[in-house]
């Protein structure tokens, strides 16, 4: 009876938030509690979380909100200026438009960043944020894509890419053009994807081939999006560290959940954000990288629905 409720529900919402400017699109009973999900980028869409684990959290007992970014995915925008108040605009109008006052956080990767300078600047409006697969200190995680690079090189004696690293090594770690050499090796040595993925994660990772949305949108990229942030707000050398301790003096709850296969990011880097937030508010999954909702999701929705207890 519930999953019929449920279905009503988010055929009668969707109907409205597709004719925004904003692409968004709610699944779940409105009177659940509300979860934001925040895509990664710069430049990408919610397409991945969309399709494969939104409607599945939503049926959990979650009011699922997804939208993609102005001037990104299908929130086109011509004149998007690419700034994180831009950004807060359009979220506090998502916040408006769903009847919300307060709700959790979803950031996936670069969206992690995006949520937790949204709770910064209205802490009021946040329950808790869960940082999946997100950066703490882009910087850290290019030394770090690098360092696993190189090595992945010497071991196949790959004097061209070896060659690559030795001229990023000599560069300004803070350009745009520096991020984006260090994700296309990061793309290149098969960083964001599981070592052994699960039978699970199989069966969902073969809907990229049939589903019209994935087939479409799942790795289309806006490249304005992350030249825009970078010359207007400079985030590639962004640090959340402090940032995220402020918000816990502020009683705003902090989740992680990562994998052991996402080459972004080392142990160390894991472990650190775990000492920072809690030991229990952070989960390392096996058999997982970037993508945790897809790579262990039914692992994701039960950890979502232990800490909203």
């Amino acid at each position: 009876m519930k999953a019929i409720f449920t279905s009503a529900i988010f055929l009668l919402v969707t109907m409205f938030a597709n004719g925004q400017n904003i692409y968004s699109k709610s699944f779940g009973n409105s009177k659940d509690k509300p979860i934001i999900f925040l895509h990664g980028g710069p430049g990408y869409n919610c397409v991945n979380f969309e399709v494969t684990t939104a409607e599945q959290l939503a049926i959990q007992g979650f009011f699922v909100i997804v939208y993609d970014r102005r001037g990104e995915g299908r929130s086109k925008d011509s004149s998007a200026q690419f700034t994180f108040k831009e950004t807060f605009d359009d979220l506090n109008n998502i916040y408006q438009k769903y009847g919300l006052t307060k709700s959790s956080l979803i950031g996936h990767s670069f969206g992690g960043i995006v949520a937790t300078l949204y709770a910064e600047a209205n802490p009021e409006k946040v329950q808790s944020i869960i940082l999946v697969g997100a950066p703490v200190s882009l910087q850290t995680t290019f030394k770090n894509i690098l360092s696993k690079s190189k090595n992945i090189y010497l071991a196949k004696k790959d004097s061209v890419n070896l060659n690559f690293v030795s001229m990023l090594e000599k560069m300004d770690t803070t350009t745009i053009e520096y991020s984006s050499y260090c994700f296309g090796h990061a793309m290149q040595n098969g960083f964001y994807t599981p070592k052994n993925p699960s039978a699970e994660a199989k069966i969902i990772y073969s809907k990229f081939k049939t589903d019209t949305l994935l087939t479409k949108y799942a790795s289309k990229m806006t490249y304005k999006a992350p030249k825009g942030f970078w010359k207007n707000e400079k985030y590639t050398t962004i640090d959340l560290s402090d940032k995220l301790q402020v918000l816990q003096k502020k009683k705003i709850q902090l989740f992680g959940l990562y994998g052991k296969d996402d080459g972004l990011y080392s142990p160390k880097q894991v472990i650190d954000l775990q000492n920072l937030i809690g030991i229990s508010n952070l989960i390392y999954f096996d058999n997982c990288s970037h993508n945790v909702f897809i790579d262990q999701q039914l692992q994701f929705i039960e950890q979502i629905k232990s800490w909203s207890k």
